[in-house]
């Protein structure tokens, strides 16, 4: 690891860390406490895929919508309006809508080979995103003067990985530049994002190997076709699974590539000095 004993993390003179988890345990909290105190450069995964690598993908989106609207398709074409995203990091739900759900047109929901197209972007997004850290690790130091990073992935970082892979491209470049922190939530917190979501569920990205296994699983047990699905009863049915399937792979990441701090731990911090205490704990803990 970056910093093999908590002596070396709470003594660097520069502060690295990639926080993963479940979306919803906190890492745009911690990371945006963090950058608040003055010292910290906070580099967001889902931002930088919608400002630089889907921007153009939901703009275009945008846009198709609006030219079925003739006082609209008029406009755009005499360059009179823009239509863009305002994209933040408090509001991706540019990202979320452009990713959709998969079922009926009606309410909603995109053809099946659709979505798999713009999960098969987000995949590419997120991965190059990801590989990105290194270069805003060095802008943020050279060009703001920042001695101090953290990284604030997605909940999907785990669907593009091999934790059990010890030249996993992505896994050895993000711990060749930080500390790897899984932030684990209990049973209980699973729990909650269950209940959280099934109250407004909101587009998610998978493994390919995994959707299409639910996506046939769902439309056998329902006896549904593909244009007959209600696109938020499928992502209610799947969201449980996939946070099943994500645990074990965050839980190999941690084991094999950076620590593990417990959410309940993580939710304790209120400052810069818990969070350097925090990290640091974990890094004991695992030697």
């Amino acid at each position: 690891m970056l910093y093999e004993t908590a002596a070396d993390w709470r003594d660097a003179a520069r502060r690295h860390v990639v926080l993963f988890a479940m979306s919803g345990l906190g890492k745009t909290h911690v990371s945006s406490m963090l950058r608040q105190s003055g010292d910290w450069f906070h580099y967001s995964i889902d931002y930088r895929i919608g400002t630089r690598y889907m921007g153009e993908y939901i703009a275009d989106n945008a846009k198709a919508e609006a030219m079925k609207n003739p006082f609209l398709r008029e406009m755009l074409l005499s360059d009179s309006i823009y239509i863009g995203s305002n994209l933040s990091f408090e509001n991706l739900t540019p990202v979320s809508a452009y990713l959709g759900k998969p079922g009926d047109p009606a309410k909603g929901g995109l053809p099946i080979d659709t979505y798999k197209l713009r999960q098969e972007q987000f995949r590419r997004a997120e991965e190059q995103a990801l590989l990105d850290t290194g270069y805003f690790i060095e802008r943020a130091q050279q060009l703001y003067g920042y001695p101090h990073f953290v990284c604030d992935t997605g909940g999907s970082i785990c669907e593009w990985v091999d934790a059990e892979n010890p030249r996993d491209p992505i896994l050895t470049e993000l711990s060749r530049q930080a500390l790897m922190v899984w932030i684990r939530g209990s049973e209980a917190h699973t729990g909650e994002l269950i209940r959280r979501f099934d109250r407004a569920p909101k587009p998610m990205s998978y493994q390919p190997e995994f959707l299409e296994a639910a996506w046939r699983r769902y439309l056998g047990e329902t006896g549904l076709s593909e244009t007959t699905v209600d696109p938020d009863a499928f992502i209610r049915w799947t969201y449980a699974q996939a946070l099943a399937h994500r645990q074990p792979r965050y839980e190999a990441m941690a084991r094999n590539w950076g620590v593990t701090v417990e959410a309940s731990d993580m939710a304790t911090v209120r400052d810069e000095a818990d969070f350097v205490a925090v990290v640091a704990a974990a890094i004991d803990a695992k030697a």
